[in-house]
């Protein structure tokens, strides 16, 4: 019965990215220009899935996931800042590639992986965790990278940041609308306004593509990435799928959390490691093999650790 439960939250995850990954192969979709893909899945149908799904929260649910918030805010964090300052000191990446790569480590890949599997394992109520969690990130490390990023690109043409680019950065992350979605169905959610029953019917007919085109998405990208293996991708892998859950299980002794949520940050904690850092090497043309090989490294790996995730924390 286990085993079963198991295979229906893992294997149509898996099977869809396969399918994505197969079409972007055998070039039946161009996985080397995926801004339409990108596009319907990060500008609407996400936006409109976690807008739907926290604003028709009620105030007493959505504050019940605060400390879920700060336990995976926390996580994402000190692992992002560990592998930042490794990949500096011991291979002597540039500030750019290193928050790249802390990026994909530190930010599990929410929309494309974690959508799914916490829909099949917790249903319908999945969502809202999901939704609060990829805020969460992307308040939290995406502004990070993209400071990084830009300090890298200054240094490069010989000039110091400003504080304009540091604006900028921030405001390019946080306003984007797989941000903005979610932090706006928090804040209705908050004030105990209840979205309108049409509303959410037209929210939620776009919305439901989300899961599906995300892991459809998520193959494509990888399928454009070359995979090469080294002791970087290994304890990448290691940290990504091994150490964030762990990690995640070593914040919730400090911060006080319901066992119910804890279960699911660290099930949400075990997602293997996200594409954005794959996408923001694409924007600014940087080196994306690294990165792409750290997911799918991640992703092919997290077969087996999602499954003991599961097991371990839902075995009824």
């Amino acid at each position: 019965m286990m085993s079963n439960a198991i295979l229906m939250a893992l294997v149509p995850v898996f099977f869809v990215l396969l399918l994505g990954y197969a079409a972007g192969k055998f070039h039946i979709v161009d996985n080397l220009h995926v801004d339409a893909l990108n596009a319907l899945v990060m500008d609407f149908a996400l936006p409109a899935s976690l807008f739907a799904a926290t604003a028709s929260a009620s105030r007493r649910d959505m504050i019940e996931q605060v400390p879920l918030s700060m336990v995976l805010g926390v996580t994402m964090l000190l692992l992002y800042v560990a592998w930042y300052c490794a990949a500096r000191r011991f291979s002597k990446a540039s500030r750019s590639d290193a928050s790249l790569q802390a990026l994909t480590i530190g930010f599990p890949n929410l929309a494309g992986v974690g959508l799914p599997i916490l829909s099949s394992v917790l249903g319908p109520a999945g969502t809202v965790p999901v939704a609060v969690a990829l805020a969460t990130g992307s308040i939290l490390i995406s502004p990070l990278t993209l400071i990084m990023v830009e300090m890298g690109a200054s240094r490069a043409q010989g000039a110091e940041l400003s504080m304009r680019q540091i604006l900028t950065a921030v405001r390019r992350a946080i306003t984007k609308p797989v941000v903005l979605a979610p932090a706006a169905g928090i804040l209705l959610s908050l004030s105990d306004v209840s979205l309108d029953a049409l509303a959410h019917a037209c929210l939620a007919l776009i919305g439901s593509a989300a899961a599906g085109v995300a892991l459809f998405l998520t193959g494509a990208i990888l399928s454009a990435q070359s995979f090469r293996l080294d002791w970087r991708i290994v304890a990448a892998t290691a940290a990504s799928d091994v150490v964030r859950p762990l990690l995640a299980i070593a914040v919730i002794h400090f911060i006080p959390i319901a066992p119910d949520p804890a279960k699911t940050a660290i099930l949400l904690a075990a997602v293997p490691s996200g594409f954005f850092g794959i996408l923001f090497a694409v924007n600014y043309r940087l080196d994306s093999a690294t990165a792409g090989s750290m997911v799918i490294a991640s992703t092919g790996f997290s077969v087996v650790t999602l499954a003991i995730a599961i097991a371990m924390l839902f075995p009824g």
